[in-house]
């Protein structure tokens, strides 16, 4: 299955100036990469919520969170000025940037969790975890959900069923089905969660390879947003350790306080991984990720490997990263999470009512999901809906994108200084462009 939401080349009312830069693209970046929209964007600049493109148009960016504080937030873009002016160097040196980044990060997470390695995306943090899993369990088996999204390293793209069928799954991986509440219907989803795990599990070491992570992203973001009920999680990572393996909670996409529950997705479950990994919003756009652990669990790895990452934990990456801490606390950004969230999906929802092609709204915090069916009975999945409304929403200047293994839900997901203004302009265009799809 292609990418969703996808451009097609020949395709799309493009400028000349576009196509000549789709054009440059093709040439020297090679046929791997995909751009977004089926006309997309040229952007120019970013500031806060907004993204202009080359005509200075303004776009209501409701998808990128890997600004997640707001596009070219001042904390950040000082915190990096300053610091790159004055030392930026690695973690074979002694230098107070990193300790003091790591200090106040460890705090933010439980008791247990007391150390950090870092490292400069989350596709390395989750490689990284992995590694540090396989010396702690002595086994090499990993369980995903069945349209998990956990990066793009060898090792991590063989547990991304998300990245499609021409990625191979490793014959390590096995799938379970996402705990999702709307198609499970009465079903209980911790235990229905929990089970999948156990028959994974079982059929692990019934070829011979034992068990060594369970790893989920705590909204399971790729499987359609998923945010409840709370506490699910625990069934299935207490089977995970029953088998000797490791829970990873991968927070790339739900840390940083955007459910605004909690700091963190998994706290929602009220479940202390042995691992957690971080990455995206982390430096605002600046490199930067980590694995938080359990001690205990990097013991054994720590004695008998040695890890350097060039870029990983530099001191420029630190600063930025303070920073971005900084603001979450001084701006409440946690709180406004929660308060905007609950406004946006009430008017998300409200929106949604009249409309037959909405099976379900859901979401915590600055993070929905509208999943579009093409039949409310059977609740079979309706693509082409989703992806014609992602494009009228384009075209009025409000960006998304979809999510879920069919691919048939909008992904909701706009930076945390999203404020009930912009929740009012977003839920206005969602209307128009159900209405204009209908």
């Amino acid at each position: 299955m292609s990418m969703p939401n996808a451009f097609v080349p020949g395709r799309g009312n493009l400028s000349v100036e576009n196509e000549a830069l789709v054009a440059r693209r093709a040439r020297v970046l090679g046929p791997a990469y995909r751009l977004m929209y089926e006309t997309p964007l040229h952007l120019v600049r970013g500031e806060g919520v907004w993204l202009y493109d080359e005509t200075g148009r303004a776009f209501l960016d409701a998808y990128n969170n890997v600004t997640s504080i707001g596009h070219c937030h001042p904390r950040v873009v000082e915190a990096i000025r300053a610091q790159v002016g004055v030392l930026a160097t690695n973690t074979r040196y002694l230098h107070t940037a990193i300790l003091d980044y790591a200090e106040r990060l460890v705090a933010t997470f439980p008791a247990e969790l007391g150390q950090v390695m870092f490292a400069c995306t989350g596709s390395e943090a989750n490689d990284l975890a992995l590694r540090i899993a396989k010396a702690r369990t002595g086994g090499t088996g990993v369980i995903v959900t069945a349209n998990a999204y956990h990066g793009i390293t060898e090792s991590v793209a063989a547990f991304s069923p998300s990245l499609g069928a021409s990625v191979d799954l490793g014959s390590h991986v096995r799938t379970v089905p996402a705990p999702d509440r709307y198609h499970l219907g009465d079903v209980d989803v911790g235990a229905a969660f929990r089970a999948g795990v156990e028959a994974a599990i079982a059929d692990l070491k019934r070829h011979g390879i034992k068990p060594a992570v369970l790893i989920v992203d705590s909204l399971f973001t790729s499987d359609g947003v998923l945010p409840g009920p709370t506490g699910f999680l625990q069934g299935a990572a207490d089977a995970i350790r029953a088998a000797g393996g490791l829970f990873i909670a991968d927070e790339v996409q739900p840390g940083f306080g955007r459910t605004g529950e909690a700091m963190w997705g998994f706290a929602r479950h009220g479940v202390v991984p042995d691992m957690v990994t971080l990455g995206k919003p982390m430096g605002n756009g600046q490199p930067i990720s980590a694995v938080v652990m359990r001690p205990e669990v990097v013991a054994d790895f720590g004695r008998n490997a040695r890890y350097f990452n060039t870029f990983g934990g530099n001191a420029v990456s630190c600063a930025a990263a303070m920073a971005v801490l900084d603001a979450i606390e001084a701006e409440r950004l946690q709180e406004n999470a929660l308060d905007t969230g609950r406004y946006l999906l009430e008017r998300v929802a409200a929106v949604c009512a009249a409309h037959n092609a909405v099976g379900d709204v859901r979401g915590v915090g600055l993070f929905l999901a509208v999943e579009f069916v093409a039949d409310r009975a059977t609740r079979a999945p309706d693509r082409a809906r989703a992806s014609r409304v992602v494009n009228a929403m384009r075209e009025r200047g409000v960006l998304i994108s979809v999510s879920g293994q069919h691919h048939n839900s909008l992904k909701i997901r706009p930076p945390m200084v999203f404020s009930r203004e912009n929740a009012d302009l977003f839920a206005d265009v969602l209307g128009e462009a159900l209405t204009a799809t209908a």
